[in-house]
C-alpha cells in the first residue's frame, strides 16, 4: 500500500482545547462537525455531549445523528455513557465526545 493511501486509512484525533468552563469548546467542536457533514461530505455522529449545556449547544446538537447512550446503574444512581460498541459497529466517519476526560462508571448495563 502506498504510503498516501496508509495515511488515508488512519484514524485522527482533534481535541477542542479551552482555558475554562464555556469559553466554546463544545460549540466549536459541533461547527467544525457540521463543516465535515456539509462541505466534506462525512458521516458524523455524536457519541457523548454532556449536558446540561446552553440552548446553542442543543440546537446544535439537534442537527446531529445522536448515538444512543447505554444506561448504567452505580451506587443507585442511573448513568448513561458513551456505548463503544454499537457506536464502531456503526462505522461512522467521525464520532462527537464531549468531556473526553471522563471515566465512566463500572459496566453493568440496564
Amino acid at each position: 500500500m502506498r504510503e498516501a493511501e496508509e495515511l488515508a486509512r488512519r484514524g485522527k484525533l482533534t481535541i477542542f482545547f479551552g482555558a475554562a468552563p464555556g469559553v466554546g469548546k463544545t460549540y466549536a467542536m459541533l461547527e467544525a462537525a457540521r463543516v465535515e457533514m456539509s462541505d466534506v461530505g462525512r458521516d458524523v455522529v455524536v457519541g457523548l455531549v454532556e449536558t446540561p449545556r446552553p440552548v446553542r449547544h442543543r440546537i446544535a446538537v439537534d442537527r446531529l445523528s445522536l448515538l444512543k447512550r447505554r444506561t448504567i446503574v452505580h451506587h443507585g444512581i442511573k448513568l448513561e455513557e458513551l456505548d463503544l460498541d454499537p457506536a464502531l459497529a456503526r462505522k461512522p466517519q467521525l464520532i462527537l465526545v464531549d468531556e473526553l476526560a471522563h471515566t465512566n462508571a463500572p459496566a453493568r448495563g440496564t
